[in-house]
């Protein structure tokens, strides 16, 4: 039974896609068929991390959502264009990067039960071990149901005050939809704090296991999102407590 696993944050800027990414790309070298699928409709991009185009997109997410293609039409295999050798499979659905399909998402919806019915339909025709979730920050009703779905909740934070607010209301959401299982990952710390007491401090606070606490890496920066972190350091610290990670998940 595949595992459905959503990477959320209730801000923008925490690192959530870069650190989906590489999660996926870590449990495809692991022997794992491996979904991602960016339900982050108003502001997609983690296709851009994999290297696809916009040209070569078909059909998006969003074409699925208004009935203009089935699931599996809006499924690339992203694995041949990683430089790490993955025994493993690497799906992705993305989401339009088009003005005009955000902008329809935003004036008109879309039936939301149509997003659940992709979720079940993406494993099975995939045959997926592992569906990772990219959602949109904050709490929308997409958001709500994709936690809702979830086997695993990842809940990706910065040591910020407005984060640790907006994360308390997203973990008390998440434990009224009753999710399984529910980790933190404090991403971006700055060098002058102590990672292990920053652990201490937010378990304490949520009541909940940190499972990662990343510090701020300038290789990060200097990538800027022109492909996946994992696969271009492979060897760097960040990675191996991803990697850990990703075998606990």
């Amino acid at each position: 039974m595949a595992q459905i696993i959503s990477i959320h944050s209730f801000r923008g800027g925490t690192g959530k896609s870069n650190t989906t990414a590489s999660l996926a790309v870590l449990l495809a070298a692991k022997g794992k068929r491996v979904g991602v699928i960016d339900t982050d409709i108003q502001s997609p991009g983690i296709h851009i991390l994999f290297g696809l185009e916009e040209s070569q997109m078909q059909y998006a997410l969003n074409d699925y959502l208004w009935g203009k293609c089935a699931v599996e039409e809006a499924v690339y295999d992203v694995t041949p264009v990683q430089k790490s050798t993955n025994r493993g499979k690497l799906f992705l659905i993305p989401s339009s990067l088009k003005p005009g399909e955000i902008a329809r998402i935003l004036r008109e919806g879309y039936d939301i039960s149509q997003l659940s019915d992709g979720f079940l339909e993406l494993i099975e025709s995939k045959q997926l071990d592992v569906l990772l979730v990219d959602t949109h920050p904050g709490l929308n009703e997409e958001t709500l149901l994709s936690i809702a779905l979830s086997d695993v909740l990842v809940i990706v934070l910065r040591p910020d005050q407005q984060d640790y607010q907006g994360t308390d209301v997203t973990v008390t959401v998440a434990r009224r939809l009753q999710v399984p299982k529910m980790t933190l990952i404090v991403n971006k710390v700055p060098s002058a704090f102590d990672l292990a007491e920053i652990k201490v401090l937010v378990e304490r606070t949520y009541a909940c296991e940190v499972t990662a606490v990343l510090p701020h890496a300038d290789e990060m920066m200097i990538l800027g999102g022109n492909g996946i972190f994992a696969t271009h350091y492979p060897d760097h610290p960040i990675t191996q407590t991803l990697a850990d990670l990703a075998a606990s998940l």
